[in-house]
Formats: C-alpha cells, structure tokens, sequence
C-alpha cells in the first residue's frame, strides 16, 4: 500500500504555491471534469489567457478576488508511489498563524521562491517556522525559472543564500528544484529547459522521500480519549477498552503497560481496530481501542505507556509559542486553559522569557507580551500535571494549544521544549569575571555511546594526556558519579534524563571555570544530549560530542561488567541495546570506531579537536 506524505507549502506572496499545487493536480491526472471546467471558466471570466491552476487551491472567493490565499486549503492526490495530502498555506505576514497550523503536521515543506526577487523576508520567516514545527524534509523549488531565461547562474545564486541561512535551522534534509509551476517544467517531469539540472523532478522526489523513520517508534504513547463499555445489550458484558490515537511508539497484545498518571501496571491483553477488528500490534497515527487484563481506573486524559519508558511529568514547562489572536495579547497575569493530547488543564503563563524576531532570529528579551503571529519562549505553570515529551521528541505529546476561557477563542499554539529548569524565586547573579578573564577558557567533551564501548577507557586516556601538557581536566564518569551525585537515580527514562541533566550542569561550570570537562556517559536519548548542548551553546561554552561507535556485537563481546549477558537472560530490563533504545547523535564533532586503534590513538584524535 502507499504510503502516506503530508505537504505543507510555504513561501511569500506571489511566489507561486498554488499554482505549483494546481499543477501537480492538473498533470498527474488528480482533478475530476467538473473542477477543470469551473475553474477554466473563471480563468475566461476574469480574462485570464490560460487556465489558472491555483483557483484549483485557492477556494475562498476573497482569495479568488485578491489574488491571494489566506486559508489552508487541503488537497488530496494519488500516484501509484503515494498518497499526498497537501496544505496550501498562505504567503501573506498577515497569515503566519494559517501557515503554523498547516505545517504542524507536516512530513516536508515545500518553500517556494520568486527566481526574480530571490530569498525575501518571508522566505526566511516560513523556512524558520517548517524547521520550528520539527519538519524534517524541506525542498526549496526556485519558480518562475522561465522569467529568468533558465539560468544555471541564477539557480546557484539563490541555492547558496538559501544553504547559508538553513544552516542556522534544525532541517537535515534540504533539496533544491528548479521549476516552472505555470508551463510545468520539472513539476512532474523533466523538462529539456534546464538540460544543466541533473535532479528529479519534484513529484518523483516527493514519491521518493523516505519518512518513515521520522515517526517516534520508540516511545509508546497512548493518550486515552474515552472509555468503551458496551454494556450486556451489545453482547459484551464486562467488556472495557481504552480508545485513542497512538502518539508514539507501538503496542501488541502481551505487553507490560503503565497508566500514568495512577502508576498502576497490567498488560494488554488485546487491541481492536476500526470496525472492531483485533490487531497483532499497532503504531503511532493508529486509532485503536486497547484491552487490559485488570480492571483499572482508568479516564479520559490518562495515558498508557511503557513501565520503563515513560513520558516527562510535571507542573512547571518550557514552550515556544505562536500567538493567533488578533483581539489580545499575552497577559502573563491571564489564567488560560491548556488543551494537550486529550487532558484539558487550567494554566497560568509564568513569564516571557522573550520574543523571537523570526526575521534575524534575534532574541528580544525586553518584550512584555506577544501579539498576533508573534511568537516567543514562555514558562507555564499548570494546575495538575502535564505528561509530555520535548516537542522535538513528540509532536503529538509536545504540542498543545492555549484557549481564552473566559471567549473560548484559540489564542496561541505551543511546542514543549522541556521541562523548567529551577523556580521562579530562583535568581540568577550575574558575576564580575567573565570567561575571557581567566587563564584558561574551557570546554565540556561529551563521550557517547553504548556500554563497553569504550567511552571510560579513552575518557582516562584523554585526562591523563590533557594533565601531562599543564591543561586542567576532570572525568567525570557516569558510574562514579552515581556513587555520590548520582547515587539516588535509577535507570529509567526520567532518571536517565536527569543523571544526563545533573552531569550536564556540573560539566558547565568545570568548563566556564576553564576546565576541560570529560563526560563519560551512555546518555542514550537524543533528546537529554541535545539540550545540554543548546544550554552550553546559549551560555557561549564549548560543548564537543564524540560519538563513541563501537557495534553492539563487539560490545557484547567485551562485557567486562557480564550486564549484557544479564539482559539477554532477561536479569535486567531497561538495559540500553538490548530492550531499550539507543539514539545515536544526528552531527557530533567527531565519531570514534575501533579502526581509530588504541584507547591512546583516539584519545589523540579528541585532542586534536580540541586544540582545533
């Protein structure tokens, strides 16, 4: 069956998104008879010389009128590859708020440019927001290449501007395709126009994008939305099942599960399906109906998950948020409600930590309040607490929306960043010397990678070489610290975020202190490493990952501590490579595999990079 690929469009007024989007209908056959005719006669009213593909799109007769699209406008096409579902968005400042919502649960953004004006305002402002709202694929479709007479020179031109500026956006995956949306030149063929093009064309490269590893297939995730009890007249008497969308990860009849927030554990005993069919496992996007074994107190807004893998919880969060009211502004002092996966808490915006000029991608840190498409960082507090994920992790379990209790209104849409660091009593004093007066400026290196793969040996190498040249270091490594810092956490997801939070910390003050901070840690999750690399970042220390890639076999293999061995017999659960997930970095600095040689030989090549 195909697969399924959802677009979101994106790009300034006039560049021409809907009419790329009429023309990927129109030539691969995807509009009925009646369509055409409807909107060739408005062509002809209007005293267009050809028929105009976007009124395909732009269905709202005060776009038609402007010229404009200012709804998301949703469209539906099939090629024997794929499903698509596309979300015109407008092009329009006025509008960012449409364009959020139709990138959100966007796989790709297609970022559309005028080959004439070149990269605008907007262009920029919509490539930040698709990398903002975790689309990972984005393809920058230079239209309108016939006004510029085809031109390589002109086509390399705006490519290299667009790569400089992505280079300061979280998008792994960026394509460029040079297009004619209104002759169809390279939209779903090739074109003989551009012979110096060595690519796909644009629909052959959506066909072929791969996606499905940007789903979360390791954290289960199963928000409850209603309780079924058929009761005796459907001839299911006793029966009782939990109905929900899966917002990550898989299930399968015969799992261990937890409820949170109640804590209890049971196992599945079975999954339905649509139309009550029973399933031998289901993934995230799959609606489903779960049957436990024990009959527990279960409700709307509890969640079901993995006893050793369980979401974030608590009261205090980070969060980016986009304002979409047009009749107020944020009020810190307001009491709003938060709607997040299926709970429905009450929320008091804490403070504005500041307003982001999506433009320049300055900080604005003096701003007191956002307004309408203006968005920034906040601190919320809720009433009960939250089950979440970072929003890079989860877009579903980190995302949620603000509504106006007292108007009911949508006011703003929000992604997790995590959870709050410290109290808001908490206050930072600033210091009278800065990283530039003291002899030594420092940094954090940061060792990952699975268990006995080698991270505390190069670690102790490494100090030992940085000591012998008169460089001040310090290891810290995982299993020593937790016989002190560490000592009261265990291994589960939390306590694994937040061995990786503590160590992190500590690391940042060695390395602002001008030391070189060795951290030997497993750290499994993307996520925990990510964010002690934006808090160095933000903090202006040096942070250094080096992935430690040594395979699980070899791995296995050493086992000087026999807990692989353990895991295999199943004495240990939760043991990372075996029944637990390890996410290996996206870009370290630097990767060491065992044909780097010795312990001494890589610990060399991390000097290296250090003194570079």
């Amino acid at each position: 069956m195909p697969g399924l690929l959802r677009i979101a469009t994106a790009g300034s007024v006039d560049d021409g998104k809907s009419t790329l989007i009429g023309r990927l209908l129109f030539d691969s056959k995807a509009v009925f008879e009646d369509q055409l005719d409807a909107v060739t006669r408005t062509s002809r009213d209007r005293g267009a010389e050809r028929t105009d593909l976007s009124l395909l799109t732009d269905g709202l007769r005060a776009e038609r009128e402007q010229g404009i699209t200012i709804d998301v406008a949703y469209r539906y096409f099939s090629t024997a590859q794929r499903n698509f579902v596309i979300a015109d968005t407008p092009g329009h400042e006025q509008y960012t708020r449409n364009m959020v919502t139709g990138a959100s649960t966007a796989d790709l953004a297609l970022v559309l440019v005028d080959a004439r004006k070149g990269i605008v305002r907007q262009t920029r402002r919509h490539a930040f927001l698709a990398g903002l709202l975790g689309v990972r694929h984005v393809v920058l479709c230079i239209n309108k290449m016939d006004l510029v007479e085809w031109s390589r020179d002109r086509y390399d031109e705006l490519c290299d501007e667009f790569r400089t500026f992505a280079t300061k956006l979280d998008v792994p995956d960026l394509t460029f395709v040079p297009v004619s949306a209104l002759h169809g030149d390279n939209v779903v063929s090739r074109t003989a126009n551009m012979p110096w093009y060595e690519g796909t064309s644009l629909l052959h490269h959506l066909e072929q994008v791969h996606v499905a590893s940007d789903t979360n297939l390791i954290d289960a995730r199963l928000p409850v939305q209603y309780v079924i009890r058929p009761g005796d007249d459907a001839g299911r008497s006793g029966f009782r099942g939990y109905a929900g969308t899966i917002a990550g990860g898989g299930f399968a009849p015969g799992d261990d599960v937890v409820v949170l927030p109640s804590g209890f554990g049971t196992r599945v005993r079975n999954i339905w399906g649509p139309g009550g069919t029973a399933l031998e496992h289901a993934y995230a996007g799959s609606a489903v109906c779960v049957e436990l074994d024990d009959e527990l107190d279960v409700g709307r807004g509890d969640m079901l998950c993995r006893p050793n893998n369980r979401p974030l919880a608590g009261h205090e969060l980070d969060a980016m948020v986009c304002w979409f009211d047009d009749r107020s502004t944020l009020d810190p002092d307001a009491r709003y409600v938060l709607l997040h996966t299926t709970r429905s808490v009450t929320a008091r915006v804490v403070r504005l930590d500041y307003r982001l000029e999506v433009d320049t991608l300055h900080r604005d840190e003096t701003a007191t309040s956002l307004a309408l498409n203006e968005i920034g960082r906040v601190q919320l507090r809720t009433q009960q607490p939250l089950l979440f994920d970072p929003y890079r992790r989860n877009r579903t379990t980190g995302s949620f929306v603000l509504v106006d209790d007292r108007t009911g209104n949508t006011v703003a849409a929000g992604m997790i960043t995590g959870p709050t660091l410290g109290g808001t009593a908490v206050v930072w004093h600033a210091a009278e010397v800065g990283r530039g007066d003291r002899l030594r400026t420092g940094a954090t290196v940061w060792l990952t990678g699975l268990s006995a793969s080698g991270k505390s040996t190069v670690a102790v190498e490494l100090e030992r070489r940085l000591i012998a040249e008169g460089i001040p270091a310090y290891r810290l490594d995982g299993d020593n610290l937790r016989h002190g810092l560490n000592s009261d956490l265990g291994f589960g997801a939390e306590d694994r975020a937040e061995n990786v939070r503590r160590v992190g910390a500590v690391a940042q003050m060695m390395a602002d202190a001008g030391l070189v901070a060795i951290c030997a840690l497993i750290s499994p999750y993307r996520a925990d490493r990510d964010r002690i690399r934006r808090q160095h970042e933000e903090a202006g220390v040096p942070f250094l990952e080096v992935f430690v890639d040594t395979p699980l076999a070899e791995c296995e293999a050493r086992d000087p501590k026999g807990m692989y061995a353990r895991a295999r017999a199943g004495e240990l659960t939760g043991f990372t490579g075996i029944d637990d997930p390890y996410e290996p970095p996206h870009a370290p600095e630097l990767v060491l595999r065992p044909d780097d040689g010795t312990a001494a030989a890589q610990a060399s090549l991390v000097v290296q990079l250090l003194t570079a």
